[in-house]
């Protein structure tokens, strides 16, 4: 297992990106919240205000079924390139519990001495101590969930730090020399404003984080704020609004220079997050957890969103050895897939590498269906379009749903 490992900044060539055969990455899903927030429609498990890796036997539980699906999986590969612990909480874990984890995985994988590896954490949940001895088991990314900077909005979410607890969590990754880490905004919420968004942008940027992630609200059935609000409608703010909400980070946030490298994250050059671009280049990874999804062996699959069903579900797994029963993914799918994910990043997708994996008519419809988006200027229109399809930034990135499923819409029924 990496010990302390130094994560550098990396020079990414986007212009021969490969497609792996074999999983590099691993994703590691930690279900675990105090309690669920208010917009949250993800498969986690409310533990308690109280609750805690190092005092809770239902998390070690979770833990050792956690390693004993890393155990019953094949490997299908050399080494982990990154590992990342979403949910989730999974700065609710105790470190013996992350190192168990990190352990089961560099004995039936391995884990490359430089390897990127991420953990989510909310301020709140961790102090410096636990991070520095974090950074000790080669933890060199973190994804801080602030999401706001005034306690009215974190209370209206249903969060449970405040400001001052964002305050000590970014004091503490400071203080550890933790070598990337990432913060996480909201934009979109209840009762806010264009003026107190750019206040918050202008605070993140004072913290100086590698890396910035900008999500925009979106109202999910059965959640608290579907039962609350209507999209839209007061007191959240419009759809105008909002659009506004997206130019505005994308204007501050560059011009500080942070590079906007894909529609919802933000990097200083070097730090992108490595393991996410596995997701949006399409690539393998393995998925492990309750709610985790992998794609292995050109199958793609989601373990059950409770903790009751995917422990029966692991049971089965381990008594097959680790195969799973799921069909293939299609020539179509992959093409799909390959589209609705690479667009999302700001150097879109190689028309080289489509031509050379799909039939060359798809590539063709592929042009003629994005042609009415580019006098628009969502979609590039420059001396690239003979070479990549990308949308512009940020009036593509910003409509990129529209377009996005008029291309599902037409080769879907293709």
């Amino acid at each position: 297992m990496p010990s302390n490992s130094t994560l550098q900044p990396t020079n990414i060539d986007v212009s021969s990106a490969p497609e792996l055969t074999a999983p590099r990455a691993a994703y590691i899903h930690i279900p675990f919240c105090r309690r669920r927030c208010f917009y949250c429609d993800f498969p986690i498990a409310v533990a308690g205000d109280l609750a805690r890796g190092e005092t809770s036997p239902r998390m070690q539980s979770y833990v050792e079924a956690l390693c004993q699906e890393i155990q019953a999986t094949p490997k299908l590969g050399a080494p982990l390139r990154t590992v990342f612990f979403g949910g989730g909480t999974p700065s609710l874990l105790s470190v013996a519990q992350v190192e168990q984890i990190l352990t089961t995985l560099d004995a039936c994988f391995g884990i490359e001495a430089a390897a990127e590896i991420s953990i989510e954490m909310d301020p709140g949940t961790f102090d410096r101590g636990a991070l520095a001895s974090l950074r000790q088991l080669g933890i060199n990314r973190v994804s801080l969930g602030v999401q706001s900077f005034t306690d009215a909005q974190l209370e209206a979410c249903g969060r449970t730090h405040r400001l001052v607890d964002v305050h000590q969590a970014i004091a503490a990754l400071q203080a550890v020399g933790m070598p990337a880490w990432s913060l996480d905004l909201i934009s979109g919420l209840p009762h806010q404003t264009i003026a107190n968004w750019q206040i918050a942008l202008e605070t993140a940027i004072a913290f100086a984080p590698q890396h910035l992630s900008i999500y925009d609200l979106t109202v999910e059935p059965s959640t608290v704020f579907h039962r609350r609000y209507t999209a839209g409608e007061s007191p959240l703010p419009t759809d105008e609004q909002t659009a506004t909400m997206y130019r505005l980070a994308q204007a501050v946030l560059t011009q500080a220079g942070y590079d906007h490298y894909e529609v919802s994250n933000y990097a200083q050059p070097g730090y992108q997050c490595q393991h996410n671009r596995v997701y949006w280049q399409n690539q393998p990874f393995y998925g492990f957890g309750m709610g985790a999804a992998s794609y292995t062996q050109d199958q793609r699959f989601q373990r059950p969103r409770t903790t009751h069903d995917y422990t029966d579900w692991l049971q089965t797994y381990q008594a097959a050895s680790g195969q799973l029963d799921v069909a293939p993914v299609t020539e179509g799918d992959r093409w799909l897939d390959r589209l609705m994910m690479g667009l999302r990043l700001a150097e879109g997708v190689s028309l080289k590498q489509l031509v050379e994996e799909f039939p060359a008519e798809w590539v063709v419809q592929l042009q003629k269906c994005l042609h009415p988006y580019r006098q628009p200027g969502w979609v590039a229109d420059d001396e690239e379009q003979s070479t990549v399809v990308r949308f512009t930034d940020p009036e593509g990135f910003l409509f990129s749903n529209v377009v996005l499923v008029k291309l599902f819409e037409t080769f879907d029924a293709s």
